[in-house]
């Protein structure tokens, strides 16, 4: 906690840590991803809270203009027009903004008799999904932006991004692959067990981490090498993908089967764990 950091409290080989707030070690994270895929250009999905400022303005000063940003759009944003051309001879700055059109619940229900049908590729299912889309000046990202409205039977969801050349299919598809990452972050904390570090030295939690992100990853891959998918314990009705406990149980399996140990030995005195190195042999 940064009243931790300021009391000194809290040291790594006898130097204190510098504070940084969730928007600076997201640039930090950020900015490794641009140095590994340089001039490509970068679209980065958040939800509605790093979706702002926040992030966008540090996120283009370090990374460049080829980093965009799709989230979803609060209730309560203010969305302006674009700003008219200026005139010849005209006194004074040019207008940043257009005028103002309202938030975006007011606009949600205005424009909801001109939104289109579009056929998506939704959740694993090419789905049918009613929106409309237009593009607007966002005073909290200071640009203008493409903002969709999605529109379910009651209910109806804003979303919006940068990169004025996506088209509404492609913005709709890549926020709904955001909650594959929601799954994952489940998946790694309960299923795995990452949340539940019995450590405080900061080396001791980073290496827990990883080996849990490594262990969700070979269960993934061992599941995509299958021949068959497994069965699901828990059958839910018009859902045919199997769960990560699933192959995660598969796997808990074939290590307790008695003939495991001819694939994984057991030496007096191993230098690696022979146990992971199998795993990675199945998957690889």
């Amino acid at each position: 906690m940064k009243t931790t950091i300021d009391a000194g409290n809290f040291q790594i080989n006898g130097k204190t840590l510098p504070f940084r707030t969730k928007f600076e070690q997201a640039v930090e994270m950020l900015s490794q991803i641009a140095d590994a895929f340089r001039n490509t250009p970068l679209l980065i999905v958040t939800d509605s809270w790093f979706g702002n400022d926040g992030l966008f303005k540090p996120m283009r000063k370090t990374i460049g203009p080829h980093c965009h940003i799709l989230s979803r759009l609060r209730v309560n944003a203010s969305l302006f027009d674009s700003p008219p051309k200026r005139r010849k001879h005209q006194r004074g700055r040019a207008k940043k903004y257009g005028r103002k059109l309202g938030c975006a619940t007011t606009l949600a229900i205005r424009v909801k008799r001109r939104a289109t049908t579009y056929s998506v590729n939704l959740y694993g299912k090419q789905r049918e999904v009613v929106a409309y889309d237009k593009i607007v000046m966002l005073k909290t990202l200071k640009c203008a932006v493409r903002v969709v409205w999605v529109y379910r039977k009651s209910q109806w969801v804003a979303l919006f991004s940068t990169d004025l050349d996506l088209s509404v299919e492609q913005i709709v598809e890549y926020y709904g692959a955001r909650w594959k990452i929601e799954s994952g972050f489940k998946e790694i904390k309960q299923e795995i067990g990452s949340s539940k570090s019995q450590t405080w030295n900061p080396h001791a939690v980073t290496n827990h981490l990883n080996f849990c992100m490594m262990a969700a990853t070979v269960t993934w891959v061992y599941a995509d090498h299958l021949d068959h998918a497994p069965k699901r314990c828990y059958p839910v009705n018009n859902r045919k993908h199997f769960a990560f406990s699933d192959a995660r149980k598969l796997i808990t399996q074939a290590a307790l089967d008695k003939d495991f140990v001819i694939v994984c030995h057991k030496p007096g005195k191993p230098t690696r764990n022979a146990f992971i190195t199998t795993l990675l042999r199945m998957v690889a």
